[in-house]
């Protein structure tokens, strides 16, 4: 019973190191990391203050986390990101993190649709929600 027991705290504490909250996301970082963003995204506030010029190829990022999935009017979205948006999803930081580090693959999970693609090519494979933290920290 002793071994049990030793064996189960051991293991609770082993697991508990592994469920300890993540360190914040960084905006400062964030801003570097979007220079791989810029080729296709802007940052343009309603007022029409450019934060952060860049391509028009991509949407305008200003208020995207909080903002729903596909919502920028402006914007002609994929067939596959526009059917998410039309579910009521909306951007946070987990979510803007996971599609910007492969657009598809969390199409596809979040859709359910092995089918589904992103017309967005670029993955940002680490980093993504320092972006997210520092296009939230613009954006108010």
């Amino acid at each position: 019973m002793t071994k049990f027991i030793l064996l189960a705290a051991t293991v609770s504490a082993f697991g508990a190191a592994f469920a300890a909250p993540a360190l914040a996301a960084d905006p400062v970082a964030g801003e570097e990391a979007f220079r791989n963003c810029k080729a296709c995204h802007s940052v343009i506030a309603p007022d029409g203050t450019e934060i952060q010029k860049g391509g028009r190829t991509g949407p305008n990022l200003y208020g995207i986390i909080g903002r729903g999935v596909a919502a920028d009017p402006d914007y002609s979205y994929g067939s596959s990101i526009a059917a998410l948006g039309a579910t009521g999803a909306v951007w946070d930081t987990a979510s803007f993190a996971a599609y910007v580090a492969n657009p598809a693959a969390f199409l596809q999970s979040a859709l359910g649709d092995e089918s589904a693609k992103s017309k967005m090519s670029y993955k940002l494979a680490v980093g993504g929600e320092d972006v997210a933290a520092y296009l939230q920290s613009v954006s108010q």
